[in-house]
């Protein structure tokens, strides 16, 4: 089992880094430094000696001055150097975060060439292993709005009923989160040496392109109710980033329209101009299904006989959102990735479900993660 030590955990790629990571507790023992921390010298040393892989994520991405962003980058460097120098640190594996702003000329990007370049030096005279990872831009759910990615500014914006505005229409090249934490963890498996490992992007996109695409998501999706048309992973990337944001306990559950007369109701379940597969359950008064979560498929769930209560918990969160469902009155709730969820049969009577998600069941890839909604 290796030990990783990870720096900014609680930031955007951190989290989503360390809850991968904890997809594979058998395999991965996962520290993280906080940041009140680092000016304790004594934790710091602790840290770096017991991990195996330190994965420097920590940074000032974003302030109106420009000094403050460079100070204090190079700070936190100079101080984990210092740290794993005072450890006479051997056999260790630094990841350090860098970006292709090292190549534009912005404070940023100055902070983080400098950076890059006193954990080489480091590692040639120590004898150390040192991946600089040189990043594109970074999107994904949960992302930070106006600070990590225009993506988590324009969905915000959208989705709460504010206006966004282009300053720079041009071609920006992009990675999505989970690709960027394969990457890494690929690093860790491979222990990896490389000082300047440029990280692809999957795919680029016009700034203007992106708030059309977003702009579409919102009319079919949020005020329609109909999965869209998901021509490839770039787009459903970015459709679940986009979803992440919607205000969930707002929105749903949302109601069918049911259309009723003297032969009983009809209701559309679901309209898509995508694939993927519908199914049903029936659950047995008192039983609960699910406890799990998905970190990439999309999932509509529609109660149409019984009472259900609905439960849903943001993965490293405690918050858990519930909803009342019955089939008396048909809704449907969509499951966000990376949120574990369950239903319960709440009432008397046998629970019957119909679920749609996006794509078959392949049991070789399921990508189903078994978690409790309710924390113990």
């Amino acid at each position: 089992m290796k030990h990783i030590g990870i720096t900014g955990g609680n930031g955007f790629i951190g989290n989503h880094l360390l809850n991968t990571l904890y997809l594979n507790k058998d395999k991965y023992k996962v520290s993280i430094l906080l940041k009140e921390n680092w000016d304790n010298e004594k934790v710091l040393e602790k840290f770096i000696t017991d991990c195996d892989v330190i994965i420097h994520l920590a940074a000032l991405n974003r302030h109106h001055d420009n000094g403050i962003i460079l100070d204090t980058n190079l700070n936190l460097n100079t101080k984990l150097i210092q740290a794993l120098k005072n450890c006479n640190a051997k056999n260790k594996q630094v990841i350090f975060s860098s970006s292709t702003q090292e190549f534009n000329n912005s404070v940023y990007g100055e902070s983080k060439k400098i950076g890059r370049q006193v954990f080489i030096d480091w590692a040639i005279e120590s004898g150390n292993k040192f991946v600089g990872l040189v990043i594109p831009n970074v999107f994904g759910p949960f992302g930070k709005p106006f600070y990590n990615s225009v993506i988590a500014t324009f969905s915000h914006q959208i989705l709460n009923g504010l206006k966004p505005e282009i300053d720079n229409d041009k071609l920006v090249d992009f990675i999505y989160v989970g690709d960027l934490i394969s990457k890494i963890v690929s690093c860790i498996d491979n222990e990896t040496n490389d000082y300047e490992l440029k990280i692809l992007h999957t795919f680029s996109m016009y700034v203007s392109a992106l708030l059309q695409k977003f702009s579409y998501f919102n009319e079919y999706y949020i005020e329609n109710g109909n999965i869209p048309l998901l021509h490839d992973k770039n787009e459903r990337d970015l459709f679940n980033t986009f979803r992440s944001y919607n205000n969930l306990d707002k929105y749903f559950p949302k109601p069918y329209i049911e259309h009723t007369d003297n032969r009983g109701s009809f209701v559309e379940l679901i309209k898509s101009d995508g694939q993927g597969q519908v199914s049903f359950s029936t659950t047995k008064p008192g039983i609960t299904r699910g406890n799990h979560f998905h970190t990439r498929k999309i999932e509509r769930f529609s109660v149409i006989k019984g009472n259900a209560v609905i439960k849903m918990r943001k993965i490293g969160t405690s918050e858990i959102l519930e909803f009342n469902v019955s089939g008396d009155f048909p809704v449907y709730i969509d499951m966000p990735i990376w949120f574990t969820h369950s239903i319960s049969n709440v009432g008397v009577d046998e629970l019957l479900t119909i679920f749609w998600i996006n794509e078959y069941y392949d049991p070789n890839d399921a990508d189903t993660y078994f978690e409790n909604v309710l924390l113990n």
